[in-house]
Parts: structure tokens; sequence; C-alpha cells
């Protein structure tokens, strides 16, 4: 009876570890992954854009060829649309991992702080 009773109240204990793994630490670190690596992404492609950018105002300088200052701006504004539809995805996708997807979305914050 007393063995009944504890596991009756594991069971609907919403602070125990048997509970909180599953539904809060794994999504969290699971978001807390995906926040760090995207931010690191999102680095390593600016300063390769940069790069580029950089080689083409050179390359413009030495008269390889000119840049247009429009089409550059046009290309920067799709960069963003980009950047801006995959992150949506991102924590769109990430929400759906528990019921509520608060702490997937929460871990993934973290990770762009911590990346």
């Amino acid at each position: 009876m007393k063995s009944d009773l504890i596991t009756s109240t594991q069971s609907t204990d919403i602070l125990s570890a048997a509970f909180l793994i599953p539904n809060v630490g794994a999504p969290f670190v699971i978001g807390l992954a995906v926040g760090y690596f995207s931010k690191k992404m999102l680095r390593l492609a600016l300063f390769v854009g940069g790069g580029a950018i950089v080689l083409m105002f050179v390359s413009e300088y030495y008269g390889f060829f000119t840049v247009s200052d429009a089409s550059l701006q046009h290309a920067t504004n799709v960069a963003i649309e980009t950047a801006q539809s995959s992150g949506n995805f991102l924590v769109n996708r990430l929400s759906s991992i528990t019921g509520k997807g608060v702490s997937s979305v929460a871990g993934f914050y973290c990770g762009l702080k911590m990346g």
C-alpha cells in the first residue's frame, strides 16, 4: 500500500526529476544547441559575406567591374528576409517539441545569447 502511494505521488509530482528531465530539461538542451549553432553559423555567414563585399569593392577600385549600390542593397534585403524566415522556422519547429514548447524556445534564445 505504501509503495503504491509513493508511485502515485511521483507520477503526479511536477517537480520530480522523472517529470522535469524529459519535459523541460531535454527540450531546453535541444533548443540551446540549435540556438548556439545558429548564432555561430550566422557569424560565419556574415564574415564570408563581408569578405565577399570587400573583395567586390577592391575589384571595383582596380577597375575590374562596377558594383551597383541598388543591387547590393537588394541582395542584402533578400539575405535578411532569408535569415528571418529560417529563424522563424527554427522557433516554430522547436515550439512543437513539447506540448507547450516553452523550454525549447527558451533554450534557443539562451543559445543565441551564448553563441
